[in-house]
């Protein structure tokens, strides 16, 4: 990466930007799972965050197309801001089930699941904000580690949640519903467990 412009650099901020929105919706998607009212409303609001995040994904493939040289390589990065944009199309999609589903009342699992993915959400915008620092490399790794434990202890609770759903739930429409809004809470905490690998890769390709 030695020789490398200012100019070149831009990827850095322009993925701790990308990040930092994933972060606006991680916590507005965890109050509307927390706080169950004005859903309607807080549905709205997920999908123009989810719009934003889109349109700083494009700005960072734009750039892709525009530079010469990127401090890793452009297929990493454009694998790795593809992979946080799946992280907010997976939260959107589910605020707007909440609505097609007419669900009533939050489950538990759901508020837990949300939880640790919002807590895998800020620690990987922290892995962004010092991602151009080299020599940070340990810290960096600390945070991949983080995000990794954060998705097994998610798994747990998503496996537990469909036991429990199969078990206790009698109603098939009800547990075709919780069923499908676990697993996209599932896919929501694999981005984020995708996305710290991706740059565990790229700290081992550049150590």
């Amino acid at each position: 990466m030695a020789g490398l412009t200012k100019k070149d650099n831009v990827f850095y901020t322009l993925l701790s930007e990308q990040m930092g929105k994933v972060l606006t919706a991680a916590e507005a998607f965890e109050n509307l799972v927390k706080e169950y009212d004005d859903v309607e409303e807080k549905i709205r609001t997920m999908k123009t965050l989810e719009t934003e995040c889109d349109l700083q994904s494009h700005k960072v493939i734009k750039q892709l197309n525009n530079s010469k040289r990127t401090p890793f390589d452009r297929g990493d990065i454009f694998a790795v801001t593809r992979e946080i944009d799946d992280i907010v199309d997976s939260l959107e999609e589910i605020a707007n089930r909440f609505s097609v589903f007419n669900v009533k009342e939050m489950r538990p699992e759901v508020i837990n699941m949300t939880e640790m993915i919002t807590k895998a959400v800020s620690e990987l915008n922290i892995l962004f904000m010092h991602l151009s620092e080299s020599k940070k490399k340990d810290f960096l790794i600390k945070q991949v580690i983080e995000v990794n434990k954060l998705e097994n202890d998610c798994d747990i609770v998503y496996r537990k949640a469909l036991a429990t759903l199969f078990k206790d739930e009698k109603d098939p429409i009800e547990i075709i519903k919780w069923k499908h809004l676990f697993e996209q809470l599932e896919n929501a905490m694999d981005s984020c467990e995708n996305v710290a690998n991706m740059i565990d890769g790229v700290i081992m390709k550049y150590a």
